[in-house]
């Protein structure tokens, strides 16, 4: 492999655990009709896709799910509650790991996000760890849905790659997304998926880029 200088990260499922079969079952809760159909982790909605892309508000969002679960009555609350049921919280010892590779490269946080969840991990990690969000564990944390682009589409990696003046073939991209790495690797980033049952400290000491 060729020598790595800069790091891009995925949240989800890389430094922050989500349970997607949490979220079906909320889904299906809600009263959602075709679950699977409406949202997966590799397919979704298109409603979702402009959510993470900031294009609707959270107002928005809400009505859209009402009208899919043809529930008028609908609360925000339980809206919101079923939606941020997956997000569960950072990995053990990923802050200390994050803090350990920006003094040996340039890092990056890159994730699909949106204005309930964003909301609800910002106050987590006020609520957790004092902190008042990611900035400190990278030279940058880029959110989707502050972007108005998402992955896996070119445009957003490349914004990365232009802003920061990175060489593709010198960054390290990890992310859980098969469809995300797909794109990342065409662009030529060394691009590695993190598997369910792997972590991000044992694949960097597998390619040999633990600090």
């Amino acid at each position: 492999m060729k020598n790595i200088r800069n790091i891009i990260l995925d949240y989800g499922n890389v430094l922050f655990d989500i349970d997607f079969p949490k979220l079906r079952q909320s889904f299906i809760d809600l009263g959602i009709p075709d679950v699977d159909v409406f949202y997966g982790h590799k397919a979704q909605h298109a409603l979702f896709d402009a959510f993470d892309k900031g294009i609707i508000t959270a107002a928005q969002f809400r009505n859209e799910l009402r009208n899919a679960t043809h529930n008028s009555e609908l609360s925000d609350e339980s809206i919101d509650a079923a939606w941020n049921s997956l997000l569960i919280g950072v990995r053990p010892g990923h802050h200390e790991l994050l803090l350990q590779l920006k003094k040996q490269y340039r890092t990056f946080l890159l994730s699909n996000n949106n204005e309930i969840h964003y909301q609800w991990i910002m106050d987590y990690l006020n609520r957790t760890f004092g902190l008042t969000g990611n900035a400190s564990f990278f030279e940058k944390d880029y959110y989707s849905h502050l972007m108005r682009m998402r992955k896996p589409d070119e445009e957003i990696f490349q914004f990365v790659l232009d802003t920061h003046e990175l060489n593709p073939a010198e960054t390290l991209f990890v992310d859980d997304s098969p469809q995300h790495i797909e794109t990342a690797k065409a662009l030529g980033l060394q691009a590695h998926l993190l598997a369910p049952h792997d972590t991000l400290a044992e694949l960097l000491d597998r390619l040999g880029y633990r600090p």
